[in-house]
């Protein structure tokens, strides 16, 4: 049996407890949708709850840390060295059509940089954690990333810009460059989960702009301590910072970012 840290367990604590107001919330939806009584809004509360679940979780466990979420923005603290980054409901459109791939995305960076992540999905109750330098695991098995090293034998993931957001002239292009050199390009909805299924090497790979720090700060390092390797979209070395990303093992990460380089 795999034994966390006192930091991890805090963390995960913080993640199980806020899972159990969602998981309720989770079996009304279908109601909700058949009475067409708002569930976006329904959602959104839901989303509050989570959060305010973890803030109080995570303040009084480690007081004075910062506490950068996705529904109240940054809450400064008096250590200013750490500041957690927390999105209390990755997938929201998948929760809102009562499709069970959501997750609860907890990350600590200490003087920028990701230093402990938990991503959570309540509904499959796969906990995805990390701690650097110690490994990645889900629940009690350690994980590496999927060990294929040729495109066409790849399955990778991405999002699609959405209503309002992103540049789907380039989504298209860079779609393009990779899909005719791959085995498939998955599209399930929640970059969180993209990237803990890179980590357990479900997918060989996976790419997205137009992200925020709270979608991806926590799989960026499931990733790397699962043995992959993690950058921006472009080759940089700060996805957190402009939230576009790509994540693969060693020997695929070069391959997608030189396909994502010829559809410029």
């Amino acid at each position: 049996m795999i034994t966390q840290s006192a930091l991890l367990k805090v963390m995960t604590d913080a993640a199980r407890k806020a899972a159990r107001g969602l998981n309720r919330d989770f079996g009304e939806l279908n109601e909700l949708q058949v009475a067409k009584k708002a569930p976006a809004d329904f959602v959104s509360a839901a989303d509050l709850k989570a959060e305010q679940v973890i803030f109080e979780a995570l303040t009084k466990a480690r007081p004075g840390y910062s506490f950068w979420g996705e529904e109240r923005g940054m809450i400064e603290g008096t250590d200013k060295t750490h500041t957690w980054i927390v999105d209390p409901l990755d997938g929201t459109t998948n929760f809102l059509h009562a499709i069970p791939h959501f997750a609860i995305n907890i990350a600590l960076q200490r003087e920028g940089a990701t230093v402990a992540a938990v991503t959570y999905n309540p509904a499959t109750n796969e906990l995805f954690w990390a701690e650097k330098g110690k490994g990645c695991y889900v629940n009690d098995k350690r994980l590496r990333v999927a060990q294929r090293s040729r495109l066409e034998e790849a399955v990778l993931a991405t999002g699609i810009p959405f209503l309002g957001h992103g540049q789907h002239a380039r989504f298209l292009k860079e779609l393009h460059q990779i899909s005719q050199r791959v085995a498939g390009v998955r599209r399930f909805g929640s970059a969180a989960l993209d990237l803990a299924w890179v980590a357990a090497g479900r997918y060989d790979g996976y790419w997205e702009r137009d992200l925020k720090a709270w979608d991806i700060a926590a799989g960026a390092l499931l990733v790397t301590e699962a043995g992959g390797k993690v950058t921006d979209a472009d080759g940089g070395s700060d996805p957190v910072a402009t939230g576009a990303i790509c994540a693969a093992n060693l020997d695929l990460h070069p391959l997608i970012l030189e396909r994502l380089a010829a559809a410029k």
